[in-house]
């Protein structure tokens, strides 16, 4: 069994965005792993595995214009399902 079922991913596109501030919010506030925030002060990639990905989406589109969001099912992959 998979302990964070979504794989959540966007791209961030904004002013004065931080690589550090976004992944100390996120690991601080938001169960998961395999956090990956890069990118530089206005455009920033996000991977993480949660199983709330609104709460991370909620947190980014408070930080800019989010796109490219991709939420894709990670136990129903395990079981040979489309994501």
């Amino acid at each position: 069994m998979i302990e964070y079922k979504f794989d959540t991913q966007l791209l961030i596109e904004g002013h004065n965005l931080s690589e550090d501030a976004i992944n100390k919010y996120i690991t601080s506030n938001i169960k998961g792993d395999c956090l990956i925030a890069v990118g530089d002060d206005e455009l920033i990639k996000i991977h993480f595995h949660t199983n709330t990905p609104w709460k991370v989406l909620e947190y980014c589109a408070s930080l800019g214009d989010i796109h490219d969001v991709v939420v894709e099912n990670m136990e129903r992959q395990t079981n040979g399902l489309q994501g």
